[in-house]
């Protein structure tokens, strides 16, 4: 019953994010995603190692029964703070297929740190079986995909409500209030205390929408502070250049008048 459960929750995230911004835009009076601050945004920001690791929690628990990380590997996740031992153990949990062995055949083995997390599903016909035709996507770079980003993310994820008085919705029909129309087939995928964080953290909505979002924002680019620090080295580089090149220029010029 949990898994069946994951499951309609993951095929609710799987069609909620299929959906860009321009739709939403496009649906009059559908209001715009709240602009959040995300630790990470801004040249000198850094992701929030803290949120990422509880984000990465509720993407095992609870999104990765539907949804796949193809682009990312185990051992990527030392960037978040875990240990490598750590990283085996979480590994070990999943079965990836390998081979063939050789007899031809393919088989089944505990994952491994150079392993990428693996699909839940075979093929996109059986994900599309599983979740009532919807075929859940990869969630890799789903943060870089969809205009908004992480305020889009994080809206559709915790912007379920009862619908207003005057909203009269189709039957199986759910309310979101930044989806277009404010009517979804899919129910809430999230829902308070649905995980149980490590760290005491309360597990609200909104505070699992955060922390899941900020593990898919670094999923979508972890590599993103190395390229951050590169970029501020390269503008202090040219800062002094300029400065050199200037009181060389007053220099020259300064020996012909």
């Amino acid at each position: 019953m949990m898994l069946k459960a994951l499951r309609l929750a993951g095929a609710g995230i799987a069609l909620t994010l299929g959906f860009s911004v321009a739709a939403l835009a496009a649906s009059e009076g559908t209001p715009e995603p709240p602009e959040l601050e995300w630790h990470h945004s801004g040249p000198f920001g850094t992701y929030d190692r803290a949120a990422a690791q509880r984000g990465m929690q509720v993407y095992k628990e609870v999104c990765s029964s539907c949804h796949s990380l193809r682009l990312v590997s185990f051992r990527n996740l030392t960037d978040l703070g875990y240990s490598a031992d750590q990283v085996k153990s979480f590994a070990a949990e999943y079965e990836v297929t390998d081979g063939p062995d050789d007899a031809g055949d393919m088989f089944e083995r505990p994952g491994i740190p150079a392993d990428r997390f693996p699909s839940p599903f075979d093929n996109d016909k059986a994900a599309r079986a599983a979740n009532g035709g919807a075929l859940p996507p990869d969630l890799s770079l789903i943060v870089k995909a969809r205009e908004g980003h992480e305020d889009y993310i994080h809206a559709i994820l915790a912007g379920y409500s009862e619908p207003p008085a005057d909203v009269e919705l189709r039957e199986g029909m759910h309310y979101n209030k930044y989806f277009p129309g404010g009517g979804i087939g899919m129910p809430p995928p999230l829902f308070d205390d649905q995980v149980e964080y490590s760290d005491g953290t309360p597990a609200t909505v909104d505070q699992m929408a955060k922390d899941v979002t900020v593990f898919l924002a670094w999923a979508a680019e972890p590599k993103m502070e190395a390229r951050k620090q590169t970029g501020i080295g390269v503008i202090i580089f040219l800062i002094v250049l300029t400065g050199l090149l200037y009181a060389v220029k007053r220099k020259v010029w300064s020996d012909l008048h």
